[in-house]
């Protein structure tokens, strides 16, 4: 797999998001898993030191936000995102963007002695309602047990695509679609033959 073939991660990850229900629970949580990973992500030691910085607005150092390794882990996902698709992949970083901003914000009031456990619960809470909709609507193990990395990084900029494919019909180039349904559907053939080389 290419490391920026958008329709190979998007067919590895949607042959594992089959189910409606599934998608759903994905969509409703995936992003709120990245938000609480930066609000615990805020507490890790600057990068640097922003005063020196002529650049940066002093309102912006006024509030408290440092670029550490919150900052780092969402310019890396929305760089990657808009390495794969312009249009999508820009949409993609302005929401990590907003994700820091406001996840940086929330640590700010919060504290650390508390924020750890919201984001302890909220982790919780949406990673379960994931490992459900596998267990009782996908019918199968998610797809970071098979690609860690992969499933990680995709899984954010995937539930944004089928929002966008959901909506506004957006697909990242014509024929975008055809090529992962095709994919996906020789994927799932390759699982199922699997399974049945494992019972027989």
């Amino acid at each position: 797999m290419g490391l920026f073939d958008l329709e190979e991660h998007f067919a590895f990850y949607g042959a594992y998001h089959r189910n409606p229900v599934n998608i759903l629970l994905h969509t409703l949580f995936v992003w709120p898993i990245f938000f609480t990973a930066l609000i615990l992500f805020y507490f890790t030691p600057p990068l640097c030191d922003l005063s020196h910085i002529g650049f940066v607005p002093s309102a912006f150092l006024d509030q408290g936000y440092v670029l550490n390794f919150g900052f780092l882990f969402a310019l890396f996902y929305g760089l990657f995102y808009m390495c794969l698709d312009k249009k999508s992949g820009s949409l993609a970083a302005l929401l990590c963007l907003v994700c820091w901003v406001g996840a940086s914000s929330v640590a700010m009031r919060l504290g650390f002695s508390l924020a750890w456990k919201v984001v302890l619960a909220s982790q919780l809470f949406c990673w379960t309602g994931q490992f459900l909709g596998h267990g009782v609507f996908e019918k199968r193990a998610p797809a970071l047990l098979d690609n860690l990395v992969q499933a990680f990084l995709m899984a954010p900029f995937f539930v944004l695509l089928e929002a966008l494919q959901f909506c506004c019909d957006y697909e990242p180039y014509p024929g975008f679609h055809e090529g992962v349904k095709a994919k996906i559907e020789a994927e799932l053939k390759e699982f199922e033959g699997r399974k049945q080389n494992k019972i027989s």
